[in-house]
């Protein structure tokens, strides 16, 4: 296990704390912190959060949270290097509510233990039962131990986003036919 130094400790708190505070602040809400990390790196105290909301997180968000953090975290300048970044279109699934929220969407798991042949399992999420996350592959339903998962993230298929994007265009196309 590394050390942590002094410093690297201070500003860890005081970068958590004001991670609680953001939390809980109604300026901040519908923000989730889906994971942070504060760690030692070259003199100095990196420090990282990843964030989403409804819709994503743009570059805009992350701004604004970069901007709050750094005017609070002043009293340590040149002590830390900051990090904000969205969770992204393979947004990542670490707590069990992730997976109910998420039913629905496709979904890339990755098992320490081998499961129905194999440690990958790709599918629909359909949620939680009990200890076990259920996703939808083309074999039917697959319970999933959560205690198992090691990683997961949602999977992005952009095939989807053309169709939607196609199907939009020929509706709006319809529609300038009609009014002629």
């Amino acid at each position: 296990m590394k050390s942590v130094s002094r410093g690297t400790a201070t500003v860890a708190a005081a970068f958590e704390r004001e991670l609680n505070a953001i939390a809980h602040d109604p300026a901040y809400a519908g923000i989730e912190i889906v994971a942070y990390a504060a760690r030692p790196a070259k003199g100095s105290t990196g420090l990282t959060v990843t964030i989403d909301r409804p819709g994503g997180a743009d570059l805009a968000l992350c701004e604004r949270l970069a901007a709050r953090l750094c005017a609070n975290l002043a009293g340590f300048d040149g002590a830390y290097t900051l990090e904000v970044e969205s969770a992204g279109l393979d947004r990542p699934l670490l707590r069990a509510a992730d997976y109910e929220r998420f039913a629905g969407e496709r979904a890339r798991i990755v098992t320490s233990l081998t499961i129905n042949g194999g440690k990958t399992h790709r599918g629909i999420l359909r949620g939680v039962r009990g200890e076990t996350v259920v996703v939808e592959t083309v074999s039917g339903e697959l319970p999933l131990p959560l205690a198992a998962i090691k990683t997961a993230h949602l999977e992005y298929d952009p095939r989807t986003d053309l169709k939607r994007d196609k199907l939009q265009r020929k509706q709006g196309h319809g529609n300038d036919r009609k009014r002629n």
